[in-house]
């Protein structure tokens, strides 16, 4: 079993990878919270991966909240692992899943990276298309590298762009500071409402076919921003200039 978030497609088109390769199912951390649907029972011996971006050096919280409400019918001995998608540096995340996961009783065998674009425009600039496209075709061989190690079930941490618990420490302070206010949608809008539908957090409605934020905060995962077809939404002044991204393997 698979379990993944992704907001613009880096974290789903490695689950579908791995799904592809192994056979294994393949669930969205999103839809479970939209459906609370936390049971899941595995077949004996089978594979337990999760597939998740960083956020301010640490895990989603929306991923945080997901495993401590999972609920794993275990049959024997099963493979965990966890592979973070990352830009920059992977901050706290394996060691936050690890965290997470042994209160559930699960020991996290595999710890895996791979680099790809990084979509936080409010600080990373993806206007150069052809920059985009090389890290996302570079990272065709280490997402090989990882299918490889979790079909032959290969333990071990191979993360070497963590940092030092002590260093993560914006972790705590942005996840408080995560404010919907400077989201606006340009008049250029048509209406769709793709945000609303997708948005992880239920944080935007549709009201007069214009999308409004109806909650002080969210993941600011910028999916709203990256998945609008007329580029529409944005956040604040910079994300104007700093361009769109959905990973080209997946339809979101």
């Amino acid at each position: 079993m698979i379990f993944y978030f992704s907001a613009t497609g880096n974290s789903q088109y490695i689950a579908q990878r791995l799904a592809e390769v192994t056979g294994e199912t393949l669930v969205s951390i999103t839809e479970c919270l939209k459906n609370h649907k936390y049971t899941w029972e595995l077949l004996p011996g089978e594979r337990v991966g999760f597939v998740t971006p960083v956020y301010f050096f640490g895990l989603p919280s929306i991923v945080s909240e997901f495993i401590r409400n999972l609920d794993l019918c275990v049959r024997g001995q099963h493979f965990v692992y966890h592979v973070v998608t990352f830009g920059t540096i992977t901050g706290q995340s394996h060691y936050m899943m690890e965290k997470a996961l042994r209160k559930k009783g699960l020991n996290l065998d595999g710890r895996y990276i791979v680099k790809m674009v990084d979509t936080y425009t409010l600080m990373f600039d993806l206007s150069d298309e052809e920059k985009c496209e090389k890290v996302t075709k570079d990272a065709e061989v280490c997402i090989d590298r990882v299918i490889e190690k979790v079909v032959n079930r290969v333990r071990g941490d191979f993360d070497n762009r963590k940092i030092p618990h002590w260093l993560a420490f914006p972790y705590t302070y942005c996840n408080r500071k995560k404010s919907t206010v400077p989201f606006v949608a340009l008049g250029r809008c048509i209406g769709c409402g793709a945000c609303a539908k997708k948005c992880p957090m239920g944080a935007i409605e549709m009201r007069d076919n214009r999308p409004i934020w109806i909650k002080e905060q969210c993941l600011q995962c910028l999916g709203c921003l990256h998945r609008c077809p007329v580029f529409a939404i944005q956040y604040g002044k910079k994300t104007i200039k700093h361009g769109q991204f959905v990973h080209p393997g997946v339809k979101m």
